[in-house]
Parts: structure tokens; C-alpha cells; sequence
């Protein structure tokens, strides 16, 4: 079993943020995949689902961003999944916009949910990386991550979004091959 965590910040003020990419995608997996609602309350939504062979269990949890690390622990603990079967879905400031990159470990470059998760549980997890670009000046950054895309941004984001959704199921055998098949198509 994997779990697939999106990070994003609860609530209709945060839709379509650029801070909330995570929940765009998990969104569309739950979508994609036919997930099904396990549970919801105050601190996370689980829904449960195949992608190919795989059960996975997707979370989005409510806590907002900077306070991720509480509810992702419980619900690695709860499932008794290994954190380097986790996935979480963030925003990058370092990536271009709709620029796509997965690693496991490394640091949390200033990312508050990744710090708190790394607090909670070490870093020893997979980061799916997708781009929003940068501000240019970093006093603009904390409005910049809650304000939404353009047009353009989110057209070209939800290009890739979909490239990595129908081939999502290959992060769980060649992350490479994945990568490459979104790496195709130019926006």
C-alpha cells in the first residue's frame, strides 16, 4: 500500500492557488483513478483506490500547509505504511511553472509543509515537485504562493497534470520512464 499526500491550505479562499497544487493533483487522481471518500473530518480527507496494481490511500490534510506533519505521521502510522512509500505532492518556487521533478530525501528548501513533515517523520519520503515558478524578489513570496495562476499558468499546468496522472502508475516502478513521458510534450 502507498500513500499519496497533496499539500495545499483547506477552504474556498485557497482553491486554485498556487500553494495548493498538491490538492489539484490529488484531486485529479481521485478523479482519474475513481478513488472512493474513506473518511473526512476536521483534519483530512483519505480516499482509498487502485492506480494499476497498487492500492494507495490519497490524503489532503486540512491542517493548512505549515502544519502537515501531524496528520501525515497519523496516517502513516494508522495504515502502517513505510515513509519511503509516501508521496507528497507540493509547489516548488524553484521549478518553472508546470516543470515536474521526483526525488526522495534532500532538503525542504524553506518549504513550511515539507518542514513540518520532515519534523514529524524524517525525510526519507518522495517529493513530486511541480513548479510555480519564483516571484523574483523574496519579500513578494508569501503572497505570491497564496495568489492564483493566470490563465496560461494554470492551461500549462493542467497539461502536465494530466500527462502525469495517466502515467502515474510508473512512479511505483521507474520514476525515470515517468519523467521522461511528461517530459514529451512541450508547453
Amino acid at each position: 500500500m502507498f500513500l499519496i499526500c497533496g499539500l495545499g491550505n483547506p477552504g474556498k479562499k485557497y482553491l486554485d492557488t498556487r500553494h495548493n497544487i498538491g490538492f489539484i493533483f490529488v484531486e485529479k487522481l481521485i478523479y482519474d483513478y475513481d478513488f472512493v471518500l474513506l473518511k473526512k473530518d476536521n483534519k483530512k480527507e483519505l480516499y482509498k483506490g487502485k492506480i494499476g496494481k497498487n492500492i494507495c490511500i490519497i490524503l489532503k490534510p486540512l491542517s493548512f500547509i505549515n502544519c502537515s506533519g501531524p496528520v501525515v505521521s497519523e496516517t502513516l502510522n494508522y495504515y502502517k505504511i513505510k515513509s519511503k512509500k509516501l508521496f507528497v505532492v507540493h509547489d516548488d518556487l524553484d521549478l518553472a511553472n508546470a516543470k515536474i521533478k521526483i526525488k526522495i530525501g534532500g532538503g525542504n528548501a524553506g518549504h513550511n509543509g515539507l518542514e513540518s513533515i520532515d519534523r514529524q517523520i524524517g525525510n526519507d519520503y518522495y517529493r513530486i515537485r511541480i513548479g510555480i515558478s519564483h516571484p523574483a524578489n523574496k519579500q513578494l513570496v508569501s503572497s505570491y504562493v497564496l495568489k492564483k495562476f493566470t490563465k496560461t499558468e494554470i492551461n500549462n499546468i493542467n497539461i502536465k497534470l494530466d500527462l502525469l496522472s495517466k502515467n502515474f502508475e510508473l512512479i511505483f516502478t521507474n520514476i525515470n520512464l515517468l519523467l521522461n513521458n511528461i517530459k514529451e510534450k512541450k508547453i
